[in-house]
């Protein structure tokens, strides 16, 4: 699927307007426990994650790819990849961390956030220069 910034900046505006009306939540579940591990390992508030995802912008996207689940293939997934410094929970240092994150919009109403743990693989950015 061919994408544009311009594109990915529309989608932002739109993931941000539901990050700030409170309509979002990041996956913590047990069958996402990379994103559980990132709060374990490093001191990081909601307040601070939400500030995170509210500091994307297009130079820190990767691709789109459409959902792979069975029955949510109309849903396209957005991912992006965000350097941040983190303090770690069990240690006295502030550490640069590279995040991953992946984004589903779903009808404008919510935003999940499937992914936000830190990168197993360096990601490619499409419009970073």
């Amino acid at each position: 699927m061919a994408i544009t910034e311009k594109d990915v900046e529309t989608y932002l505006e739109e993931a941000k307007a539901l990050i700030r009306a409170g309509d979002y939540r990041i996956a913590r579940n047990v069958t996402r426990s990379d994103n559980n591990d990132l709060f374990l390992e490093y001191v990081i508030s909601e307040a601070e994650a939400e500030k995170i995802l509210l500091s994307l912008s297009a130079k820190d996207f990767s691709e789109v790819r459409r959902n792979q689940k069975e029955g949510y293939g109309h849903e396209f997934l957005y991912i992006f990849g965000k350097e941040v410094e983190l303090l770690e929970r069990f240690g006295s240092h502030l550490v640069i961390v590279p995040l991953y994150i992946k984004l589903n919009k779903i009808e404008n109403k919510i935003l999940i956030v499937i992914s936000f743990h830190k990168q197993k693989y360096k990601l490619i950015y499409c419009f970073k220069d």
